[in-house]
C-alpha cells in the first residue's frame, strides 16, 4: 500500500460528515452513561485511576503519621494492619494496572488511526466493574472488614484458623472481579493493536507505545490468570475447608507464594512496561528528533516482559529454596536489567541528537525525574538480586525503599509526565506553571519520603510493624520520611488543583499540535474519531507529511463516511495492516451497565456471604450479557455488502471466521483460560511433590484409570464432535440439522461432566481429609465452571438459530461458540488424563 496515493478526491459531500456526526453522537444528559466511545470512557477511566492514587495516598499518609514518632498509637494494630493492606492492594490492583489501561483505551485509537478500538462495550464494562467494584472495596475499611494480611496474603495468617472474619474474603473475591476487568481491558487492547491500525501502518511502523501496550496486554493475559487462581484456592480452603495450604493435610502455604509471586513480580513490569512505552513517545517530541535504536527499544520491551517471569523466586529467597535453583533466577535478574537499561541509553541518545534547544517543559521534568529515580531503584534491585544481599535485606525497610523507587519513579512520574504531555489531545492543556511546582514537590518529596528508608532498613528496621521502640537510632529517618511524605501529598494535591481547575474533556478540540509531536494522536478527534482513516507511510507520520493533518479533516483518506450507517471500525491484517473487511462496533446500550451492577454484586455478596443475593446479582449479569450480546452480534451485511472505501478498495462490511476480531477475542480468551488451567495442574504436580508417591494419593483415595473416567473422556469427545457437524451443517440457518447436533451436543457435554464428578464421587475422593482431593475436585470445579459457560454458550447459540438470526454469513455466535466448546473439551480431557492416570501411569 506504500505506494498509493491519497485515496479519495477532495472535497467530500457535507452530506458524509453529517451522518458521520449522527452515527457517533453521544447520548445526551444522563444517558451518556449508555456511551461506550472512548473518547468519553477513556478519560473517566484515567479520572478513576487518579482518583484511587489519591484514596491510597490517604492511606499512606496514616502509615508515615503512625511511624513519624517512636510508641504513637494515632491508629490501633488491627486498623493499622487494615491501612498498609489496603494502601499496597489499592496502589497495585485498583491504581497502577486501571491507570496504565485507561490511558491505552484513551490514546489508541486515534495514534493507530483508527475511530474506535474493536470492543467498546468490552472496554465500558470493564471500566464499570473497576469504577462499582473498587469504591465498594475501598468503603470496607469504613466498617472494620478491610483486608488486613498485607497485599500479598500469605498463607497460613490469611487461612481461616487465624483470619476468621470476612476481611480475607474482601481481598480474594473483592478484588478477585477487578482482575476481570484488567484482563477485559487487556483483550481489548491486544485485538485492537493487532486489527484495527491504518493502512500502512505494519508492525515496524507501529509506534512504540503501542509496541508497550501490546507487551503489557500479553503479560496481563499470562500473569494474573496465577493470582485468580491463588484467590480460589484460598477461597476455596477458607469457605469449604479443602487443604491447599495446610500442611497437615497435605496443603502447603508455599503453593500461594509460587502462585501468587508468579502473578506479582511481573506485575512490576506489567506497569513499568507501558510508562517506559510513554517515555519513549514523550523524549522525540520534547527533543524534536526520531527515538533512536527504535528497533531496540521494541525488542528489549518484548525481551523485558518475556524475562519478567523468570523473577517470581525473588521474592522467595529466604523461604530455603535449595542453591542451585536461586541462582537461576539471581541470573535472570541480572539478565532483565539490560534490556531496561537499553531503553535507558536510548532515550538519553534521543535527547543528545536533538538539534534545537530541548524544552524542558513539566513533561520533559518529569521525565528527567522518572530517570533519575527509576535508575536508583533500579540499582538497588541490582542488588537485592544478589541472594546474600538479599537474605540480610529481607523484610526490611530497604525493600520498602527498593519498591517503591522502582514503582514511582518507574510508573508514577511516567504517568504524570504523559498526563502533562497529552492533556491538550484528549482535551485542554494543563498549567506549566502549577504542573512545575507539582513536579519539585513530588521529585523531592519522594526522594526526601523513600531515600532515608534505605538507611533504616539496614539498621534492621522490619517492614509491616505498628510503631517502633526508641533508642535504636531510628528517629530521625523515620520523622525525614513522614516529612517527605507530607511534601509528596502536597505535590499529588497541587497536581489535583491543576486538573480540576484546567482540563476539560474536549475542551479545546481543534486546536494545534502543541508540541509539535509526529505521531497521529495528535489529529482532531471528535465523537467520532478521525474524518477519514489515514495512509501511514512512516513511523512519524505527521514529520513525514505535514499536510497529512488538513487532508485527513478534509476526508482525503479512506472510509470518510459511515457505509452501513452504524459505527464502524477498518480491520486490517495483524503484520501490514491491509484492510480486509469493515466491521460493527458497538454503541450506546445499557446491557453492559446492567453486566457491571451484577458482576460487582455478585462477588462482594460472596464476601459475607448472602447466597440468595449472590444468585440475585449473577441472573442479573447474566441477563446483561445476554441483552449485550444478542443485539451486538451476527447482524450479517446491512447496506451494501462491498464499499469503496478510497483508491478502489472494496471491503465486505460482514466477515466470519479467524478473519474476525470476535475469534481473535476468544482465542486471547482460551489462551487466559489456558494459564489459569495450567496454574492449576501445576498447583496439583507442586503437591505431589511435596507429598511425595507415598502420599499422593492417599490410601483410600486412589482412582481406577478406567470407568466413569473413561465414560466421561468418551462423551466429551461426543460433545466436541457434535459441534464439528452443527458448523458443517448450518448452511443457511432453516434446517434442524445444527439444530439437532447443538442439542446432541448440549447432552453430551452435560454428561461428561456427570460422569467426571461421578467418578471422583464414587473413589470416593473427599476434598476435606488430604491435598489430593482437593486438587482434584479443584480441577473439576474448574472445568464445571467451563462446561456451563459452554452449555449457556450453546443454549443461546440454539435460541439464535430459532429465532432467525443464525446462519448464511450470520455465523459468528456458531464459530466462537465451536472454538470455546473445543477448547472446553480439550482442557476436561487434559484433567481426566492427569487425576486418573498421574502418577499411577508413571513407570
Amino acid at each position: 500500500m506504500s505506494d498509493l496515493a491519497t485515496p479519495n478526491p477532495l472535497p467530500r459531500p457535507e452530506a458524509e460528515l453529517a451522518e458521520l456526526k449522527r452515527v457517533w453522537r453521544q447520548p445526551p444528559g444522563w444517558r451518556a452513561i449508555s456511551e461506550v466511545n472512548n473518547g468519553l470512557i477513556g478519560p473517566l477511566f484515567i479520572a478513576t485511576a487518579l482518583l484511587f492514587f489519591l484514596l491510597a495516598g490517604l492511606l499512606g499518609l496514616v502509615i508515615r503519621a503512625q511511624l513519624a514518632f517512636p510508641g504513637l498509637t494515632l491508629v490501633n494494630p488491627d486498623t493499622y494492619n487494615q491501612v498498609f493492606t489496603m494502601h499496597g492492594t489499592v496502589m497495585m490492583f485498583l491504581f497502577a494496572v486501571p491507570a496504565v489501561e485507561a490511558v491505552a483505551i484513551a490514546l489508541l485509537p486515534s495514534m493507530l488511526g483508527a475511530r474506535e478500538l474493536p470492543f467498546p462495550r468490552l472496554g465500558a464494562y470493564a471500566f464499570l466493574i473497576y469504577l462499582i467494584g473498587g469504591l465498594l472495596f475501598y468503603a470496607s475499611l469504613f466498617f472494620g472488614i478491610a483486608p488486613d494480611g498485607g497485599w500479598f496474603m500469605y498463607p497460613p495468617l490469611t487461612s481461616k484458623a487465624y483470619s476468621p472474619g470476612i476481611n480475607t474474603d474482601m481481598y480474594l473475591l473483592g478484588i478477585g472481579f477487578i482482575e476481570i476487568s484488567a484482563i477485559a481491558g487487556a483483550i481489548e487492547l491486544i485485538v485492537g493493536i493487532l486489527r484495527c491500525r491504518a493502512p500502512g501502518m505494519t508492525l515496524g511502523r507501529m509506534p512504540i507505545y503501542a509496541w508497550g501496550i501490546l507487551v503489557f496486554a500479553a503479560m496481563v493475559i499470562f500473569a494474573f490468570p496465577a493470582v485468580i487462581i491463588a484467590s480460589t484456592l484460598l477461597e476455596l480452603e477458607r469457605a469449604f475447608d479443602w487443604p491447599f495450604f495446610l500442611p497437615e493435610r497435605g496443603g502447603d502455604p508455599m503453593l500461594w507464594q509460587h502462585l501468587f509471586w508468579f502473578f506479582g513480580h511481573p506485575e512490576v513490569y506489567v506497569i513499568f512496561l507501558p510508562a517506559a512505552a510513554m517515555v519513549s513517545m514523550i523524549v522525540p517530541a520534547m527533543a524534536q528528533a526520531r527515538l533512536v535504536a527504535h528497533s531496540m527499544v521494541v525488542t528489549a520491551l518484548v525481551g523485558t516482559g518475556f524475562l519478567s517471569f523468570g523473577l517470581w523466586v525473588h521474592h522467595m529467597y529466604t523461604t530455603g529454596i535449595p542453591p542451585l535453583s536461586l541462582s537461576f533466577f539471581a541470573a535472570a535478574g541480572f539478565a532483565v536489567s539490560i534490556p531496561s537499561g537499553l531503553q535507558v541509553f536510548a532515550w538519553i541518545a534521543t535527547f543528545a541528537s536533538a538539534k534545537q534547544r530541548i524544552r524542558f517543559s513539566t513533561p520533559a521534568l518529569f521525565i528527567l525525574g522518572f530517570l533519575f529515580i527509576f535508575t536508583l531503584g533500579g540499582l538497588t534491585g541490582v542488588m537485592v538480586s544478589v541472594t546474600p544481599f538479599d537474605w540480610q535485606a529481607h523484610d526490611t525497610y530497604f525493600i520498602v525503599a527498593h519498591l517503591h523507587y522502582v514503582l514511582i519513579g518507574g510508573m508514577v512520574f511516567p504517568l504524570f509526565s504523559a498526563l502533562y504531555y497529552w492533556a491538550p489531545a484528549l482535551g485542554s492543556q494543563l498549567s506549566e506553571r502549577l504542573g512545575r511546582t507539582a513536579f519539585w514537590l513530588l521529585f523531592l518529596g519522594t526522594n526526601l519520603t523513600f531515600f532515608p528508608m534505605h538507611i533504616s532498613g539496614f539498621m534492621g528496621m522490619p517492614r509491616r510493624i505498628y510503631t517502633f521502640p526508641s533508642g535504636f537510632g531510628l528517629e530521625l529517618w523515620n520523622l525525614l520520611s513522614s516529612i517527605g511524605a507530607a511534601m509528596f501529598a502536597a505535590g499529588a494535591l497541587v497536581l489535583l488543583v491543576d486538573v480540576v481547575k484546567n482540563f476539560r474533556i474536549g475542551g479545546q478540540q481543534g486546536q494545534e499540535n502543541t508540541w509539535n509531536a509526529g505521531t497521529m494522536e495528535w489529529l482532531d478527534s471528535p465523537e467520532y474519531g478521525l474524518r477519514s482513516i489515514p495512509l501511514v507511510r512512516d513511523r512519524y507520520p505527521l514529520w513525514h507529511d505535514p499536510d497529512l493533518k488538513r487532508q485527513v479533516e478534509a476526508g482525503g483518506h479512506f472510509l470518510p463516511f459511515a457505509a452501513t450507517g452504524r459505527r464502524e471500525a477498518l480491520i486490517g491484517s495483524p503484520a501490514e495492516a491491509t484492510p480486509q473487511y469493515i466491521a460493527f462496533v458497538a454503541g450506546p446500550g445499557w446491557g453492559h451497565v446492567v453486566a457491571a451492577i451484577g458482576t460487582a454484586g455478585f462477588f462482594l455478596a460472596l464476601t459475607k456471604p448472602f447466597p440468595i443475593a449472590a444468585a440475585v446479582f449473577f441472573l442479573i449479569a447474566l441477563a446483561g450479557f445476554i441483552g449485550w450480546l444478542w443485539h451486538g452480534t451476527d447482524f450479517g451485511p446491512v447496506g451494501p455488502e462491498r464499499v469503496d472505501i478510497g483508491g478502489g478498495i472494496l471491503l465486505p462490511t460482514h466477515a466470519t471466521g479467524p478473519v474476525t476480531t470476535s475469534w481473535w477475542a476468544m482465542v486471547c480468551t482460551m489462551l487466559v483460560s489456558g494459564t489459569a488451567y495450567a496454574c492449576l495442574i501445576g498447583s496439583y504436580l507442586f503437591l505431589w511433590l511435596v507429598n511425595g508417591d507415598a502420599m499422593w494419593p492417599p490410601a483410600g483415595q486412589g482412582l481406577p484409570v478406567l470407568g466413569w473416567g473413561a465414560a466421561a473422556f468418551v462423551l466429551y469427545a461426543g460433545a466436541a464432535l457434535s459441534l464439528v457437524v452443527a458448523s458443517a451443517t448450518l448452511h443457511d440457518g432453516r434446517g434442524w440439522g445444527h439444530r439437532l447436533a447443538l442439542l446432541a451436543g448440549i447432552g453430551l457435554l452435560a454428561g461428561g461432566l456427570a460422569a467426571d464428578g461421578w467418578a471422583l464421587w464414587q473413589g470416593p475422593i473427599a476434598p476435606t481429609l488430604h491435598a489430593y482431593g482437593a486438587s482434584a475436585w479443584g480441577l473439576f470445579v474448574w472445568q464445571a465452571a467451563h462446561v456451563a459457560i459452554a452449555l449457556l454458550m450453546g443454549a443461546y447459540t440454539l435460541a439464535r438459530s430459532l429465532a432467525g438470526k443464525l446462519g448464511g454469513p450470520r455465523r459468528l455466535t456458531l464459530d466462537n461458540t465451536r472454538l470455546f466448546w473445543l477448547y472446553t473439551v480439550g482442557q476436561g480431557a487434559v484433567g481426566l488424563v492427569l487425576v486418573h492416570g498421574f502418577p499411577r501411569l508413571l513407570p
